[in-house]
């Protein structure tokens, strides 16, 4: 058995869970993983069985968060000019400052 196929806990990982899901809920996934810094698996695992997410930060999340914030920006200058506001817009903005509300309490 392979040692890269068990779990924090020793678990022996040998099930495969597989789903369909749109191209737009397909990049709101990805861009919860790159948030939260870690593995899709982990990420995905953890959401699922209703575990806390600890975003670890290291310079992969920070890019993340620099480049979704850039995301922000122009949404926001969109709106800005009228047009509507989405609701996965709103739901990034939440989750980005979720995580910088995390990073604060870490660091003071």
């Amino acid at each position: 058995m392979s040692l890269k196929n068990r779990d924090e806990h020793n678990r022996w990982r040998n099930k495969t869970v597989a789903f369909r899901v749109s191209p737009e809920e397909w990049e709101q996934i990805e861009r919860y993983v790159r948030l939260s810094g870690l593995n899709k698996q982990d990420y995905i695992t953890r959401r699922l069985t209703h575990r806390e997410i600890t975003v670890q930060g290291n310079p992969r999340v920070y890019k993340a968060l620099r480049d979704n914030l850039a995301d922000v920006l122009t949404e926001l200058k969109r709106i800005e000019a009228g047009e509507k506001v989405n609701d996965e817009l709103l739901d990034l903005i939440e989750m980005i400052a979720d995580i910088l509300g995390g990073l604060k309490e870490k660091n003071e």
